[in-house]
């Protein structure tokens, strides 16, 4: 594995991250950094505990809500959401920082999200018995990692994506995950409360469609922007070249 990372807490927000807003971060961050010592002075490397958290994660996803236990699966999941906690605390008590610490965040984020969408896509695909469903399920799963490319590839070119989409990766997973974990209450006995994870899903299909357009515009526009500064930059400098 790479070396601790310090940055991975700057990276592309992870589940733990979507789902606490900033002040319970802080306060979990100060609870849990006994634990995040404890686990630096055994020798546990922050990616060790990025690896087992994203794991948990996919295995709440995949086991529970394929089965139609979402409160569980939830439940689980939200266990596992701690780890993003601890590897950054662990990570800023080494004081150590590496880009590799930060791609793995990110990639694994990935890998998370297509477990909990592909969750909810076996439920419908099989059990859940929704053919219509397990299309928008697949297309939130899709269309997530597309609006996430959207922006890395944009960045790679030069680019900074300036737009904020209406439905990015924070809201996808609160979203989808708040709703879940109430549509499991309904086999607790709570009447017509299922309904909520197939209303919180199209709005997740509809809300990524919006953001993907939206970044696809947007970097059509600092396209634009950007070749027209080039050309006039070459102008400026063929005219200086001529005197």
């Amino acid at each position: 594995m790479g070396q601790p990372a310090a940055t991975r807490a700057a990276a592309t927000p992870t589940v733990g991250k979507t789902m606490l807003n900033k002040y319970a971060r802080a306060f979990f961050t100060r609870v849990l950094t006994p634990f995040a010592a404890f686990l630096i002075r055994r020798g546990v490397s922050p990616d060790t505990v990025t690896l087992i958290g994203t794991a948990g994660v996919v295995a709440g996803a995949l086991v529970f809500y394929p089965r139609g236990e979402f409160f569980w699966g939830t439940v689980v999941i939200t266990l596992f959401v701690f780890s993003d906690l601890v590897d950054g605390n662990m990570a800023r008590q080494l004081g150590r920082s590496s880009r590799w610490g930060a791609f793995l965040d990110s990639t694994l984020d990935r890998v998370a999200d297509g477990a909990i969408f592909g969750g909810f896509a076996l439920w419908y695909a099989g059990r859940g018995d929704d053919n219509a469903l397990c299309a928008v399920t697949i297309f939130c799963l899709a269309s997530g990692q597309v609006v996430s490319y959207t922006k890395a590839r944009g960045e790679s070119i030069g680019l900074p994506v300036a737009v904020n989409g209406l439905v990015e990766r924070a809201e996808r997973l609160v979203i989808s995950l708040v709703a879940a974990g109430f549509a499991g209450l309904h086999k607790f006995g709570v009447p017509g409360i299922q309904w909520l994870l197939p209303i919180a899903l199209w709005v997740v299909a509809v809300g990524s469609l919006v953001t993907l357009i939206q970044r696809v515009v947007t970097v059509r526009r600092e396209s634009a922007e950007a070749e027209a500064e080039a050309a006039r930059e070459n102008a400026s400098e063929g005219s200086e070249a001529a005197k």
